[in-house]
């Protein structure tokens, strides 16, 4: 119960506490960090490393807070080094997740690529999650819209969705319900967040992730 006396969500599962912010969230909108043999800090994107967890929010401002503040030896109890770049580096792991899960949504069938194919899949109500590359042409962009009741992820470039696709560059992309969709959302949350992305598309219908 929050000091409101209101009851908190735990529907979207366990949570930590951010060594940064002090707030207490679902784990999948963290980021887990452990010692490593070195006593430098080593982010988990996977949340698979042995050791105690260090948790901080998936937030640019938190992550840059965790780092500046040496907050990770304080939570560690111990001197630790925090190697320079690690909030870049964060961001480069996450992407490079959510690029693996969408490569794995494609090779599965539940995910598609190209103008024509997603119009397709809207059109028969057949996609849940509109993707589109956060560097191709708004007026392109603006002729697809987001699934009713679905989600929007718009903040990978033309480049990184060619690589999940195993194309040179994708603008458009589409994610069926089901299989990996759930997970791939979760992940472009967290890259959100820590790229400060805001979407000022304005869409409607639907919820962006």
């Amino acid at each position: 119960m929050t000091r409101g006396g209101t009851h908190k969500d735990r529907s979207s599962g366990p949570e930590r506490k951010c060594i940064a912010t002090q707030e207490n969230l679902p784990m999948s909108k963290m980021i887990r960090f452990v010692v490593g043999p070195d006593a430098q800090i080593v982010p988990d994107i996977l949340g698979k490393l042995p050791g105690r967890g260090i948790w901080v929010s998936a937030d640019k401002a938190a992550l840059e807070k965790a780092t500046s503040k040496n907050l990770f030896a304080r939570s560690a109890k111990m001197p630790v080094k925090v190697p320079e770049g690690l909030v870049a580096e964060v961001e480069t792991q996450v992407t490079r997740r959510l690029v693996e899960l969408i490569s794995l949504a494609r090779k599965s069938g539940s995910a598609v690529a190209g103008y024509e194919k997603v119009k397709s899949w809207l059109m028969n109500e057949e996609a849940e999650v509109l993707i589109q590359a956060s560097d191709g042409s708004e007026r392109g962009k603006s002729k697809l819209s987001t699934p009713h009741y679905g989600s929007f992820i718009g903040w990978l470039t033309a480049d990184e969705l060619g690589l999940a696709f195993g194309r040179q560059t994708v603008i458009h992309g589409a994610l069926s319900a089901g299989g990996l969709t759930s997970r791939v959302v979760e992940e472009a949350q967290r890259l959100k967040a820590i790229r400060e992305v805001s979407d000022g598309r304005g869409r409607p219908k639907g919820k962006d992730s």
